[in-house]
């Protein structure tokens, strides 16, 4: 059995794989730091934990409730969300693995500490238990210099400042699921909440929407998408730093232009503004699809993941409708799993022997 964990900033979400990669057991401990809730399977009750540490703890006796101790299982296997550029395959974890995540905390300051947690306490707790990363950059280390760099002084460049792309671990994913049937020239949304699309040439990421953060790209539920650094640095002035952060992150996308980010409630809606937000959202979505499309020399199919991605037709729709210049051609519908992707890399790490 595989033990597949993602730390977000207040939650913990565990599913547990068999070798074969069938889903087990799912459940996750929300609202760390503060009164909440762990679930696992058909079980939920009410849980207070103080930090990441406690919440892994709670949820490996949930675990050992259900029938399922540590020494039952095979080795667990994380989700981090920034690898750098060090860090660009799926790796065992290590002493030296560790300080290379330590050393790109600066690239994902909100996420990877939560990630390294999860990972250092389950060590203290299972040592003998193997462990296994991936890192949602990962699946972006494919993209040629010239779709990465910036065109900013040697000196940003060499600090770190470049395009690195995220959702790495659904994009690899949806790629798995084509097996052999995956298009030579694949252009991929992964619509939810947070968006981005990503140009895939057999199989492997050659340009994407996002960049040195998941800010950029396409407009999302909360962030603003691409916007000018002149006009981020008015704000910012004016706002202050941290200000600007949050509005642009948390204030921003559908939630600034129809007061909500809910797309289900937004479709439902017949205002301007849910229109108008949900025509900026395609419109966009089409527009740096153009960009993908242009990297790859063409265009032989279109896959949608996520939950916009999965379950809003109309949205596919009228992206595709904006893409009818290229050509007709077969639109496909992933079902997002970035969990399994996560246990498929520990898997393959184990056959490899490592």
């Amino acid at each position: 059995m595989i033990l597949v964990l993602n730390a977000g900033s207040s939650s913990l979400k565990v599913e547990v794989f068999s070798q074969d990669l069938t889903s087990v057991l799912t459940g996750a401990v929300s609202r760390i730091g503060a009164e909440g809730t762990i679930r696992l399977g058909d079980m939920s009750k009410e849980a207070t934990t103080a930090n990441h540490a406690e919440a892994l703890a709670l949820m490996i006796d949930a675990l050992a409730a259900a029938g399922m101790t540590i020494d039952t299982l095979t080795a667990a296997a994380h989700r981090v969300v920034h690898g750098g550029t060090i860090l660009t395959q799926p790796a065992r974890v290590t002493p030296q693995v560790i300080a290379s995540i330590k050393s790109v905390i600066t690239l994902a300051p909100l996420h990877n500490p939560n990630n390294l947690a999860a990972m250092v306490a389950l060590q203290e707790m299972a040592p003998d238990l193997p462990q296994y990363v991936s890192f949602g950059t990962a699946f972006h280390a494919t993209n040629p210099d010239v779709a990465t760099r910036y065109a900013i002084p040697q000196t940003q460049h060499d600090a770190g400042i470049r395009r690195y792309g995220f959702h790495g671990l659904s994009y690899a994913h949806l790629v798995e699921s084509f097996g052999a049937d995956l298009p030579q020239r694949l252009l991929a949304f992964h619509l939810g909440n947070g968006a981005s699309l990503c140009a895939i040439l057999n199989g492997n990421s050659i340009a994407t929407s996002m960049g040195y953060s998941p800010l950029s790209g396409l407009m999302m539920g909360t962030r603003s998408g691409d916007i000018d650094g002149a006009a981020v640095l008015r704000m910012s002035a004016a706002i202050g730093e941290d200000e600007t952060d949050r509005m642009l992150n948390r204030n921003s996308g559908f939630q600034a232009l129809a007061g909500e980010n809910d797309m289900r409630t937004l479709l439902a809606r017949s205002d301007d503004a849910a229109r108008f937000a949900v025509e900026h959202f395609c419109y966009w979505a089409a527009r740096h699809a153009g960009s993908a499309i242009v990297a790859m020399g063409g265009l032989d199919a279109v896959a949608f993941t996520g939950g916009i991605g999965e379950n809003a037709a109309p949205i596919r729709d009228r992206i595709m409708a904006q893409l009818a210049c290229f050509g007709e051609v077969p639109v496909h519908i992933i079902a997002a799993d970035e969990e399994r992707q996560i246990a498929r890399d520990a898997i393959q790490l184990i056959e490899a022997g490592l």
